[in-house]
């Protein structure tokens, strides 16, 4: 490769820094991989909670989204929020050629709802058979699935077609412990990690182009996810508070 690794990130603006494309492109720096990016919608934000969203008129984020693929051609998409159901469409026609790390922001740290039923429907027609890496936490991928159950929604998103999915754990963690999952159609891995005594804004966002970078950097899918689990805990370990809500990750730590 006669450059460094090329990952197109998509997905909202957070103002405080913790989230959103801010994240994920001082995640690729970390990684030593150039981003791009597309905005899918502006936010009215802090490091408490989202207080609305602005999404982009379909038509203009089309014309972003064509202009910039005319010229690169990314080795790995993640997308984060998307904002709106006409994008989401739009997505699933437009990069189902591309590896694709998709992290389902349903709803803010702070508890604002960010994805309404159309939406959801979006993800699920015209993304999840595109997927190669979905990475919710528990209750997201129930409320993707419209499943009560925690594994029953896990199997439905393996079925709708991705090709694998990371539960991540620290939503519902217990006993001191965050206990994440991988699975796919062969079977799943367990991953265990301390729990950390703060409430962090962007780690989803840090994992998911985490991951996404080292698919990029040509890593198995299961040691990408591995590493990115590892560097994501060490971000969050020294997080810190610039504002008064919650910790944001340190995003410079070197890789190994």
């Amino acid at each position: 490769m006669s450059h460094a690794p090329q990952i197109l990130f998509i997905g909202g603006h957070d103002p405080s820094g913790g989230a959103g494309i801010q994240a994920d492109i001082e995640t690729a720096q970390a990684h030593g991989c150039q981003a791009f990016s597309l905005v899918t919608c502006l936010t009215t934000q802090d490091s408490s909670n989202i207080r609305a969203l602005h999404p982009q008129e379909e038509a203009t984020f089309e014309a972003q989204l064509d202009c910039l693929l005319q010229d690169v051609t990314p080795e790995v998409v993640k997308i984060g929020l998307i904002g709106s159901p006409g994008i989401a469409r739009l997505l699933g026609e437009r990069i189902a050629d591309f590896p694709l790390v998709l992290d389902p922001v349903l709803a803010a740290g702070g508890g604002q709802d960010l994805a309404d039923e159309a939406l959801i429907a979006g993800i699920h027609s015209g993304l999840l058979p595109a997927v190669t890496l979905l990475t919710p936490n528990r209750a997201e991928a129930r409320r993707l699935a419209n499943q009560a159950d925690t594994d029953r929604a896990a199997q439905q998103l393996l079925d709708a077609g991705c090709d694998h999915l990371l539960l991540t754990g620290a939503d519902e963690a217990e006993s001191g412990r965050v206990r994440h999952r991988l699975l796919d159609s062969r079977g799943a891995r367990d991953f265990e990690q301390p729990l950390l005594p703060n409430h962090y804004h962007g780690s989803g966002c840090t994992l998911a182009s985490a991951s996404a970078c080292n698919l990029a950097l040509g890593l198995p899918l299961e040691t990408a996810v591995e590493q990115a689990l590892d560097w994501t805990w060490q971000t969050l370990q020294q997080a810190t508070r610039p504002g008064k809500g919650q910790y944001l990750p340190k995003r410079r730590i070197p890789l190994p």
